[in-house]
């Protein structure tokens, strides 16, 4: 029988991925939202490739991203980018 709550690490990642993503509703449903670690540490990134309109965001964007970031302790800098092509770097 399975248990009800799957408390595998990448289970907690998909679950704070939603609620970041909840808590951030003026970003668009299509970018791609995801952790990826860089060196010793791992960076927030977010992938503008399915919605490039909507980059870059606004500064009070930008402060309601961080601050959600710290709520949920996902991270210390974030990545703005359009595939594979990093626009913007953004550390807490």
């Amino acid at each position: 029988m399975e248990s009800p709550l799957d408390c595998t690490s990448a289970n907690f990642e998909k679950v704070a991925l939603a609620k970041f993503r909840s808590l951030t509703p003026h970003l668009p449903a299509n970018t791609r939202i995801f952790r990826e670690p860089w060196g010793r540490f791992t960076v927030l990134c977010i992938d503008f490739q399915d919605c490039p309109q909507y980059f870059p965001l606004s500064q009070q964007q930008n402060k309601d991203l961080i601050q959600v970031m710290e709520q949920l302790g996902l991270s210390n800098s974030v990545i703005f980018r359009i595939g594979n092509k990093i626009l913007g770097w953004k550390r807490v």
